[in-house]
This record gives structure tokens, C-alpha cells and sequence, in this order.
């Protein structure tokens, strides 16, 4: 701390993060719209099931973390914030038809962009430039206007709430929810036999863990400066893209070592399966298309507080009031958008 400026230190815990993150992306098919797809359309739910296991291992060691002292989940702000149910439903809902619009989410988009996919590239900016219009731009004043948001003044997580009610601690209640996730998931006979597609999801669960350890180490120590967070991809993307630019928007922080992480874990990854190969578009209709879901999931997201990552992981590994609801809606827009894409509006 004496000798690295803590942005740093949060860059690299972001950077390392990111890293598991991209690997398990490319390596184990830890995707969310993939997950979707193949289950619906697919008949194959090992991706989708696959989310227990991250989720299960992320809520698991977040309040373990806890309990040791070792990390703050109620430091983060789906837990400082009051949680808005309009917000997380509406910008859920927002994002995930953008999700499917565009054929990734923000984090999937970085994961391609690393293989190789210029189109996803597109993708990347425009999230990262309508989450900055809605965030403080523009918009900003109509959505704190319709979306306002205030500090919390009582516990904004499940089991911290329960915890203030009977007494006992949260990690009684985060284990009951998180060993059920991680049940459902590892139940699926077809998943538990692909061996490195669930160490691939325990590692990006345990990238989160890490990730709000690290930030809560550096929370402490900086005396505030640096705030406790985890992965997330709709303003981080932004951030990042003005750092690069300008080498403002905060300078060197978790958000640039995160997105920087996945870009390279994701490039590792491509590369060790031989999938790495320069793509572009040639359909003007499809990156049209994709334009304008990336630019609904930079509103959504930032609406909701957080993205199908930011919010139905990290949030969700504190177990924030916001995370269920917000992952429903982002799962219920995505599953809609894929129905127009694939299907088309004709009845059943």
C-alpha cells in the first residue's frame, strides 16, 4: 500500500479475476445466453446447470469469506443502495431482450472479442457508451428521476435480513441456498460427467469470492477509497473505455482489471482450444441489430444496477434482494428475444 497505489491493487485483483473469469468462459462454456439457448432450444442443459455450480460455489465462499472476516458483501452497493424492484425488473427486462438482440451479453461480447470477433468489439463500445449516457449523461436526469436512487438504511440481502430477524448468522442461511443451487446443478447426471466443465464453473465461483476479498482487503485498508466489488459488465465497460482513452474515468481501477482480465483469459483460452480467428460481420442487417442491443443492454443494465453477471453473479453471491429478481427478468427479456429470433411470434 506504501509502495502501489491502491487503484493498482484493484486492477490487479480485477486483472486476476478476470483472467479465471475468461479461461472458464472458453474453457468450461460459462455463458449466460449460451446457457439459455441450448437449454430451450437445445434440449442440453449442462451450460444452463452449469450457473448452479458457479452460483452454488460463489455464494458459498462469499459467506464463508464472511464469517472469517475476510470479506464485506454488505459493503458493496447492491447492498448500500435501497433496492428499487421497478429498476431491477424493468432494466432486467431491458437487457436481457438486448442480450438476445445482440446474441451476447456484455461479458460473452469480451469473451468474443478475445477469440477473435470484431463484431462483438462493436458490441463492447456501444454497452459501454449508453451505460455512461444513462449513468450520467443525457438521460441520467430522467432516469434519477424515474429511478431515484437512496441509501439503505436496513440490511438489503436475504440472509442478512433473516439474520437481523431470528438471530443467526448469514451463513446459516447462505449455505441452505447456496448448497440447494449447487445441488441442482451437480444433479444433472450429463453435466457431472464433463469433469473440466465443472472445474471450469468452481474456479469462476471462486473468481468472484475473490474478487470481493481482494476489494474488501483493499476497502479496509485505503480507509474507503477503494470500494468492495465484483465482476460486472455494463459501466465497467465504459470506464474502461474512457480510461483507455483519456486515462481518466477514475484512472487505473478494478473496472480496467477486470474487463482487461476476461479479455485476456479469454484469448488464453481461445487460443489453447485453437478457436482463435479474426471475425467480422457481413450482414449491415445483423450488426444493426446487434448495435441496438448492445445500446438496450447499456441502458438496462445501468437501470438495474448491474448485469447478468454484475447482478445474477456477484450480486447474487451476496444474496442482494435485487439479484433473483433482476436475473428472472434478465432471463424472461432474453428468453423473449430469443422466441422473436428463432421462433417468430407464431403460436406453438
Amino acid at each position: 500500500m506504501e509502495t502501489i497505489p491502491p487503484g493498482v491493487l484493484a486492477a490487479l485483483a480485477g486483472l486476476v479475476g478476470g483472467l479465471i473469469l475468461g479461461l472458464s468462459a472458453r474453457l468450461g462454456d460459462f455463458c449466460t445466453l449460451g446457457a439459455l439457448e441450448s437449454a430451450i432450444y437445445g434440449a442440453d442443459q449442462r451450460r444452463l446447470r452449469l450457473w448452479g455450480v458457479v452460483l452454488g460455489v460463489a455464494i458459498i465462499g462469499t459467506f464463508i469469506a464472511e464469517a472469517l472476516g475476510l470479506a464485506e458483501p454488505t459493503a458493496t452497493f447492491y447492498h448500500t443502495i435501497a433496492w428499487s424492484p421497478a429498476a431491477s425488473i424493468i432494466g432486467g427486462l431491458i437487457f436481457g431482450y438486448g442480450m438476445a438482440m445482440a446474441g451476447n451479453c456484455g461479458f460473452g461480447a469480451l469473451v468474443r472479442f478475445g477469440g477473435g470477433d470484431l463484431r462483438s468489439l462493436v458490441v463492447v463500445v456501444v454497452i459501454g457508451i449508453f451505460a455512461f449516457v444513462t449513468l450520467s449523461g443525457p438521460i441520467a436526469p430522467l432516469r434519477a428521476a424515474i429511478f431515484p436512487q437512496t441509501g439503505a438504511t436496513e440490511p438489503q440481502g436475504i440472509a442478512h435480513w433473516l439474520s437481523m430477524k431470528t438471530g443467526l448468522p448469514p451463513l446459516a442461511f447462505a449455505l441452505v441456498v447456496g448448497l440447494a443451487v449447487l445441488g441442482w446443478g451437480l444433479s444433472h447426471a450429463p453435466l457431472r460427467q464433463m469433469k473440466a466443465m465443472v472445474a471450469w464453473g468452481v474456479a469462476a465461483g471462486l473468481s468472484v469470492v475473490w474478487c470481493l476479498v481482494a476489494t474488501s482487503w483493499l476497502y479496509e485498508t485505503s480507509f474507503g477509497e477503494i470500494g468492495v466489488e465484483g465482476p460486472s459488465f455494463t459501466a465497467p465497460l465504459g470506464r474502461t473505455i474512457i480510461f483507455f482513452m483519456t486515462s481518466t474515468a477514475g484512472g487505473v481501477t478494478f473496472s480496467v482489471g477486470i474487463v482487461s482480465g476476461v479479455l485476456l483469459g479469454a484469448f488464453a483460452g481461445s487460443t489453447i482450444r485453437g478457436l482463435f480467428r479474426w471475425e467480422a460481420c457481413e450482414d449491415p442487417r445483423e450488426l444493426g441489430r446487434q448495435v441496438s442491443g448492445a445500446a438496450l443492454m447499456g441502458i438496462g443494465g445501468t437501470l438495474a444496477l448491474g448485469c447478468s453477471v454484475g447482478q445474477g453473479v456477484t450480486a447474487m453471491a451476496t444474496l442482494a434482494f435485487s439479484a433473483p429478481v433482476t436475473l428472472a427478468a434478465i432471463v424472461a427479456g432474453g428468453m423473449f428475444g430469443l422466441r422473436q429470433l428463432i421462433g417468430g411470434y407464431q403460436p406453438d
